[in-house]
């Protein structure tokens, strides 16, 4: 199920979460459905978020297709020089860590 579509609404779901701050969603290759959702979250300062507690503040609140089935716990996003979080970086450090 491709997510360029569904990003928006999920991060802007995300962000209704108590303990994070900011969060960035994209498209992974998926063997199965061809893309799967993975969402990058840096958390409030002092909170401990797991991917389990993302995916379960998802759970029958939204689409079950929309729910992160990756969840990537991270202090910053890579940034351009311009300002702008780079998308392309986020997908290329998913696929590696999904990789392994």
């Amino acid at each position: 199920m491709p997510t360029a579509g569904c990003t928006p609404a999920i991060e802007v779901f995300l962000y209704g979460h108590p303990d994070i701050i900011d969060v960035q969603v994209v498209g992974v290759p998926d063997a199965l459905h061809g893309e799967a959702v993975c969402a990058f979250v840096r958390p409030r300062p002092g909170a401990n978020v797991t991917a389990e507690q993302v995916r379960s503040f998802c759970d029958g609140r939204i689409a079950h297709f929309k729910i992160p089935r990756h969840v990537l716990i991270v202090d910053e996003f890579p940034m351009a020089v311009t300002g702008k979080i780079q998308k392309y970086r986020l997908r290329e450090i998913a696929s590696g860590q999904l990789a392994r």
